[in-house]
Protein backbone atom coordinates (compact mmCIF):
# COMPACT_ATOMS: atom_id res chain seq x y z
CA UNK A 1 0.00 0.00 0.00
CA UNK A 2 1.26 3.47 -0.87
CA UNK A 3 0.59 4.86 2.60
CA UNK A 4 2.12 8.36 2.13
CA UNK A 5 0.13 8.92 -1.08
CA UNK A 6 -3.11 7.76 0.54
CA UNK A 7 -2.42 9.96 3.55
CA UNK A 8 -1.99 12.98 1.27
CA UNK A 9 -5.27 12.14 -0.48
CA UNK A 10 -7.15 11.95 2.81
CA UNK A 11 -5.59 15.22 3.97
CA UNK A 12 -6.66 16.89 0.72
CA UNK A 13 -10.22 15.60 1.12
CA UNK A 14 -10.34 16.91 4.68
CA UNK A 15 -9.06 20.30 3.54
CA UNK A 16 -11.70 20.31 0.79
CA UNK A 17 -14.45 19.73 3.32
CA UNK A 18 -13.05 22.44 5.58
CA UNK A 19 -12.89 24.93 2.72
CA UNK A 20 -16.48 24.17 1.81
CA UNK A 21 -17.60 24.81 5.38
CA UNK A 22 -15.72 28.12 5.45
CA UNK A 23 -17.26 29.20 2.14
CA UNK A 24 -20.77 28.41 3.34
CA UNK A 25 -20.15 30.22 6.63
CA UNK A 26 -18.88 33.29 4.79
CA UNK A 27 -21.91 33.33 2.50
CA UNK A 28 -24.24 33.09 5.47
CA UNK A 29 -22.49 35.97 7.22
CA UNK A 30 -22.59 38.19 4.13
CA UNK A 31 -26.34 37.70 3.82
CA UNK A 32 -27.06 38.49 7.48
CA UNK A 33 -27.06 42.30 7.31
CA UNK A 34 -29.93 44.57 6.40
CA UNK A 35 -28.69 46.03 3.12
CA UNK A 36 -29.75 48.11 0.13
CA UNK A 37 -29.46 47.33 -3.58
CA UNK A 38 -29.93 50.17 -6.13
CA UNK A 39 -31.10 49.55 -9.68
CA UNK A 40 -28.89 52.47 -10.76
CA UNK A 41 -26.38 54.80 -9.14
CA UNK A 42 -25.80 57.54 -11.75
CA UNK A 43 -25.65 61.06 -10.36
CA UNK A 44 -28.85 63.09 -10.76
CA UNK A 45 -30.86 60.00 -11.78
CA UNK A 46 -33.98 58.36 -10.36
CA UNK A 47 -33.22 55.05 -8.66
CA UNK A 48 -35.13 52.24 -7.01
CA UNK A 49 -33.51 51.23 -3.71
CA UNK A 50 -34.39 47.75 -2.48
CA UNK A 51 -33.84 47.19 1.25
CA UNK A 52 -33.55 43.52 2.24
CA UNK A 53 -34.72 42.35 5.67
CA UNK A 54 -33.06 38.91 5.95
CA UNK A 55 -33.94 37.96 9.54
CA UNK A 56 -35.37 39.17 12.84
CA UNK A 57 -33.64 40.10 16.10
CA UNK A 58 -32.09 37.13 17.88
CA UNK A 59 -34.94 34.86 16.86
CA UNK A 60 -37.69 37.47 17.32
CA UNK A 61 -39.95 38.50 14.42
CA UNK A 62 -39.65 41.98 12.82
CA UNK A 63 -42.49 44.43 13.49
CA UNK A 64 -41.15 47.75 12.16
CA UNK A 65 -38.39 49.05 9.88
CA UNK A 66 -37.51 52.78 10.05
CA UNK A 67 -35.23 53.94 7.21
CA UNK A 68 -33.54 57.31 7.76
CA UNK A 69 -32.79 59.26 4.59
CA UNK A 70 -29.40 60.98 4.25
CA UNK A 71 -29.37 64.80 4.32
CA UNK A 72 -28.56 64.85 0.58
CA UNK A 73 -32.06 63.56 -0.27
CA UNK A 74 -35.20 65.68 -0.11
CA UNK A 75 -37.78 62.95 -0.52
CA UNK A 76 -38.43 59.26 -1.19
CA UNK A 77 -41.48 57.53 -2.63
CA UNK A 78 -42.12 54.21 -0.87
CA UNK A 79 -43.40 51.27 -2.88
CA UNK A 80 -46.51 49.58 -1.49
CA UNK A 81 -45.85 46.21 0.13
CA UNK A 82 -49.06 44.34 1.14
CA UNK A 83 -47.33 42.95 4.24
CA UNK A 84 -46.64 46.42 5.65
CA UNK A 85 -48.20 49.84 6.23
CA UNK A 86 -45.93 52.79 5.43
CA UNK A 87 -45.52 56.35 6.70
CA UNK A 88 -43.39 59.27 5.53
CA UNK A 89 -41.89 61.35 8.34
CA UNK A 90 -40.97 64.97 7.52
CA UNK A 91 -38.68 67.48 9.20
CA UNK A 92 -38.44 71.28 9.10
CA UNK A 93 -35.27 72.54 7.45
CA UNK A 94 -33.12 75.06 9.30
CA UNK A 95 -33.29 77.27 6.20
CA UNK A 96 -35.03 76.98 2.79
CA UNK A 97 -33.31 74.68 0.30
CA UNK A 98 -33.18 75.63 -3.36
CA UNK A 99 -34.05 73.02 -5.97
CA UNK A 100 -32.68 72.65 -9.49
CA UNK A 101 -35.81 74.22 -11.01
CA UNK A 102 -35.32 77.39 -8.96
CA UNK A 103 -38.04 76.70 -6.38
CA UNK A 104 -37.32 76.26 -2.68
CA UNK A 105 -38.54 73.86 0.01
CA UNK A 106 -38.76 74.34 3.78
CA UNK A 107 -39.41 70.69 4.70
CA UNK A 108 -38.03 67.36 3.56
CA UNK A 109 -38.79 63.68 4.10
CA UNK A 110 -36.38 62.49 6.77
CA UNK A 111 -37.57 58.94 7.35
CA UNK A 112 -39.69 56.17 5.85
CA UNK A 113 -41.30 53.88 8.41
CA UNK A 114 -42.70 50.47 7.45
CA UNK A 115 -44.85 48.69 10.07
CA UNK A 116 -45.60 44.98 9.62
CA UNK A 117 -49.28 44.02 9.50
CA UNK A 118 -48.16 40.88 11.34
CA UNK A 119 -44.61 40.17 12.56
CA UNK A 120 -42.20 38.97 9.89
CA UNK A 121 -40.96 35.66 11.25
CA UNK A 122 -37.27 35.47 12.09
CA UNK A 123 -36.51 32.78 9.50
CA UNK A 124 -38.26 34.64 6.67
CA UNK A 125 -37.06 37.60 4.58
CA UNK A 126 -38.78 40.49 2.82
CA UNK A 127 -37.82 43.53 0.74
CA UNK A 128 -38.90 47.18 0.91
CA UNK A 129 -38.44 49.48 -2.09
CA UNK A 130 -37.99 53.26 -2.22
CA UNK A 131 -37.83 55.51 -5.28
CA UNK A 132 -35.41 58.43 -4.88
CA UNK A 133 -33.62 61.00 -7.01
CA UNK A 134 -29.91 60.71 -6.41
CA UNK A 135 -27.95 63.94 -5.92
CA UNK A 136 -25.62 65.35 -8.56
CA UNK A 137 -22.60 64.36 -6.49
CA UNK A 138 -20.58 61.53 -8.03
CA UNK A 139 -18.32 59.80 -5.53
CA UNK A 140 -20.57 60.57 -2.56
CA UNK A 141 -21.64 57.65 -0.38
CA UNK A 142 -25.19 57.93 0.94
CA UNK A 143 -25.91 56.16 4.23
CA UNK A 144 -29.38 54.97 5.26
CA UNK A 145 -29.34 54.17 9.01
CA UNK A 146 -32.10 51.63 9.54
CA UNK A 147 -33.73 50.76 12.87
CA UNK A 148 -35.20 47.26 12.87
CA UNK A 149 -37.71 46.76 15.69
CA UNK A 150 -38.80 43.24 16.64
CA UNK A 151 -41.32 41.67 19.01
CA UNK A 152 -38.44 41.49 21.46
CA UNK A 153 -35.48 43.82 20.99
CA UNK A 154 -34.11 46.05 18.23
CA UNK A 155 -31.16 46.16 15.86
CA UNK A 156 -29.86 49.59 14.88
CA UNK A 157 -28.15 49.23 11.49
CA UNK A 158 -26.31 52.55 11.69
CA UNK A 159 -22.58 51.83 12.02
CA UNK A 160 -20.42 53.78 9.55
CA UNK A 161 -16.78 52.89 9.00
CA UNK A 162 -14.21 55.50 9.98
CA UNK A 163 -11.36 56.40 7.64
CA UNK A 164 -9.14 53.37 7.21
CA UNK A 165 -11.55 51.02 9.00
CA UNK A 166 -12.64 47.78 7.32
CA UNK A 167 -16.42 47.97 6.78
CA UNK A 168 -16.64 44.20 7.26
CA UNK A 169 -15.53 44.67 10.87
CA UNK A 170 -18.71 46.61 11.70
CA UNK A 171 -21.28 44.75 13.76
CA UNK A 172 -24.33 46.55 12.35
CA UNK A 173 -23.32 48.51 9.21
CA UNK A 174 -25.70 51.12 7.81
CA UNK A 175 -27.00 50.30 4.32
CA UNK A 176 -25.24 52.53 1.79
CA UNK A 177 -25.15 53.52 -1.87
CA UNK A 178 -22.27 55.24 -3.65
CA UNK A 179 -23.24 57.73 -6.37
CA UNK A 180 -21.37 57.26 -9.67
CA UNK A 181 -20.75 59.53 -12.67
CA UNK A 182 -23.82 60.58 -14.65
CA UNK A 183 -24.40 58.45 -17.76
CA UNK A 184 -26.90 60.66 -19.58
CA UNK A 185 -30.31 62.26 -19.11
CA UNK A 186 -31.96 61.37 -15.82
CA UNK A 187 -35.12 59.31 -16.10
CA UNK A 188 -37.51 57.03 -14.27
CA UNK A 189 -36.27 53.83 -15.90
CA UNK A 190 -34.67 50.82 -14.25
CA UNK A 191 -31.37 50.46 -16.12
CA UNK A 192 -28.85 48.10 -14.58
CA UNK A 193 -26.02 49.42 -12.40
CA UNK A 194 -23.81 48.07 -9.63
CA UNK A 195 -22.89 49.85 -6.42
CA UNK A 196 -22.01 49.52 -2.76
CA UNK A 197 -24.53 47.90 -0.48
CA UNK A 198 -24.79 46.09 2.83
CA UNK A 199 -21.84 47.68 4.55
CA UNK A 200 -19.54 47.80 1.54
CA UNK A 201 -20.24 44.60 -0.39
CA UNK A 202 -20.79 44.94 -4.14
CA UNK A 203 -24.44 44.44 -5.06
CA UNK A 204 -26.20 44.05 -8.39
CA UNK A 205 -29.42 45.69 -9.55
CA UNK A 206 -31.57 42.62 -8.87
CA UNK A 207 -31.44 41.63 -5.18
CA UNK A 208 -33.01 38.22 -5.75
CA UNK A 209 -30.88 37.57 -8.82
CA UNK A 210 -27.75 38.56 -6.95
CA UNK A 211 -28.57 36.10 -4.18
CA UNK A 212 -29.20 33.33 -6.69
CA UNK A 213 -25.99 34.01 -8.62
CA UNK A 214 -23.95 34.16 -5.40
CA UNK A 215 -25.26 30.82 -4.19
CA UNK A 216 -24.83 29.28 -7.66
CA UNK A 217 -21.22 30.43 -7.76
CA UNK A 218 -20.65 29.13 -4.25
CA UNK A 219 -22.16 25.75 -5.13
CA UNK A 220 -19.94 25.51 -8.22
CA UNK A 221 -16.85 26.33 -6.16
CA UNK A 222 -17.67 23.79 -3.47
CA UNK A 223 -18.48 21.18 -6.12
CA UNK A 224 -15.11 21.71 -7.77
CA UNK A 225 -13.30 21.29 -4.46
CA UNK A 226 -15.19 18.08 -3.65
CA UNK A 227 -14.57 16.60 -7.13
CA UNK A 228 -10.88 17.42 -6.84
CA UNK A 229 -10.63 15.66 -3.49
CA UNK A 230 -12.56 12.63 -4.81
CA UNK A 231 -10.33 12.28 -7.87
CA UNK A 232 -7.20 12.39 -5.73
CA UNK A 233 -8.59 9.74 -3.38
CA UNK A 234 -9.38 7.46 -6.35
CA UNK A 235 -5.85 7.89 -7.67
CA UNK A 236 -4.55 6.85 -4.26
CA UNK A 237 -6.73 3.75 -4.27
CA UNK A 238 -5.54 2.68 -7.74
CA UNK A 239 -1.88 3.05 -6.74
CA UNK A 240 -2.17 0.63 -3.80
Amino acid sequence: MNTPFLRRALQTSAATGGAAVLLLAAAGGAAAHVGVTPDKTSANSYALLTFAIPHGCDGSGTTKVAITLPAELNDAQPTVNPNWTVEKVTEQLAEPRKLADGTAITKRTSQIVYTARSPLEHQLRDTLVLSVKLPDAAGTTLYFPTLQTCEAGQTDWSDIAKEGQDVHSLQAPAPSVTVTEATGAAGHGTEHAASVSDGGAVASADDGGADARSWAGLAAGVGGLVLGGTALARSAARSK
